[in-house]
């Protein structure tokens, strides 16, 4: 008698956390039917089964594609607990970060049904100027030029100081800073759109922008903010202020509309990019069913390739410094044309590149790279050559020197960690970052879970402080 096969192909082991107590539970990674399964298994709550990619194939890509991680110039915290209870960040951790959010406040001018925050009219308060500015200042010692920092909140633009924040921010030797906005103050207040774009050059809006239909704004924001959306995108064009669209992903809702969101975006002059995340499970989460309702990287990088004439498989490619939960793809648009970039760019330089960063238009590898690709130099051997071709297409892009910003239009797939998806060897990866009230740099997806509801992680460790 022959022995009976299990129903799957186990791949890794890795370690998770329980989704109803939050302690570490060991997880088996699986392949079946298709698709990526995470199988956990918590001591006191059972068993779990929860999907993680409909891809094995780009699942195991992103295994390969990997580079050394970038460290900050300091810790905050040492490591006691072992992850993910020692946040903040602990010499364990494997990234400096990319990208760091600074929460001006929780108060918001909308109450959505799905905000992580969980942020509101009535919902707390602002931070001081005094708070944000030992903030930045703690941000600044641990990355000496931070690459991306993006003001948060709740909504940044209500904060009574906004644009004292704005110049303490400029003050700093940040390389480009955000504002993650649900854009209803800058469609309200032309002036407002006016004063944005003197931040610029290294600034740009993080305009949420769910649909372009009312129903889904009206089940994900509680209100259909179309004409809201409209008016700011007007007085952002108005200004060219460099904006990225953020759509927040939810399954049979809106993620038909994925290619119709790229088309709107790739005709908006000031638009350089949009952002897809997938709901994750945090905050207020109204009719939100994780076990069911979540999509994943995989799935939306393919609903991306079906939805969107623009993009081949080799252009959608993970980001090297996580990439478990970030995929990017970046386009040269001109003149009403687009070309895809990321496969031209080759793996050897995003591996081999510079700094470990999100925004890979800002490497200098990257840069040296586009600019071969494009240049008419028409030498033997030289880079350029093989994509000459596309060059009539591009009639005034005569000289790399006419590249910019305006010409770089990308599309990342940011999927975020929480307690059903979670994994610690992802995790220590991640480069998406929260600067706490206290100064610790704390990754977005442990923060989220931990440290909104003050969770003691001590007791979650099943350890006890030294203290």
């Amino acid at each position: 008698m022959s022995s009976p096969e299990r129903p799957y192909i186990f791949y890794e082991l890795t370690n998770s956390l329980c989704s109803k107590c939050l302690k570490k539970a060991e997880a088996k990674i699986i392949f079946q039917n298709e698709n990526v399964y995470m199988l956990k298994n918590c001591l006191e709550h059972g068993h779990e089964k929860v999907l993680i990619s409909t891809d094995i194939e780009y699942y195991k890509v992103c295994r390969n594609f990997l580079k050394a991680g970038q460290m900050p110039l300091r810790f905050n915290t040492k490591t006691e607990f072992g992850c993910p209870y020692d946040c903040g960040l602990c010499p364990d951790h494997e990234q400096h970060s990319c990208l760091t959010l600074l929460e001006l406040g929780e108060r918001c001018n909308l109450e959505c049904p799905i905000c992580y925050a969980d942020s509101g009219p009535s919902k707390g308060g602002f931070r001081s100027l005094a708070e944000i500015e030992f903030m930045l200042d703690e941000l600044v010692k641990n990355e000496g030029q931070p690459d991306v920092v993006q003001l948060s909140g709740g909504e940044p633009t209500i904060h009574p100081e906004f644009w004292k924040i704005m110049d303490l921010c400029k003050a700093r030797p940040i390389k480009h800073l955000m504002i993650n906005s649900n854009g209803i103050k800058i469609a309200q207040d032309k002036e407002f759109a006016r004063r944005l774009s003197t931040y610029m050059p290294g600034f740009e809006v993080y305009l949420q922008f769910d649909s372009l239909k009312s129903e889904p704004l009206l089940q994900l924001r509680g209100v259909d903010l179309s004409e809201t959306r409209r008016k700011a995108i007007n007085h952002l064009n108005e200004f060219d202020v460099s904006t990225t669209l953020v759509v927040t992903l939810s399954k049979g809702l809106n993620d038909g509309e994925i290619g119709e969101i790229i088309d709107f975006a790739l005709a908006q002059p000031c638009i350089r990019g949009v952002t897809f995340q997938p709901i994750q499970s945090a905050g207020r989460l109204e009719g939100f069913d994780p076990s069911k309702d979540r999509l994943t990287l995989g799935e939306v990088r393919q609903m991306i390739l079906a939805q969107s004439s623009v993009f081949r498989p080799e252009d959608i490619i993970p980001v090297p410094c996580h990439p478990d939960c970030i995929a990017m793809a970046y386009v040269l648009k001109a003149d009403g044309k687009t070309v895809p970039l990321s496969g031209l760019i080759g793996e050897d330089v995003l591996l081999n590149g510079g700094r470990n960063t999100i925004q890979y238009e800002n490497d200098p590898a990257i840069k040296k790279r586009l600019f071969e690709l494009f240049s008419l130099s028409q030498t033997p051997g030289s880079s350029s050559h093989a994509v000459g071709d596309l060059l009539c297409c591009l009639p005034r892009l005569e000289h790399p020197s006419n590249l910019s910003y305006k010409n770089i239009f990308r599309v990342i797939i940011m999927e975020f960690l929480d307690a059903y998806n979670f994994d610690v060897r992802s995790v220590k990866r991640s480069c998406v970052h929260i600067v706490h009230s206290d100064g610790r740099i704390i990754p977005f997806d442990t923060y989220n879970m931990f440290y909104r509801t003050g969770l003691d992680v001590a007791a979650l460790s099943g350890r006890k402080t030294n203290a």
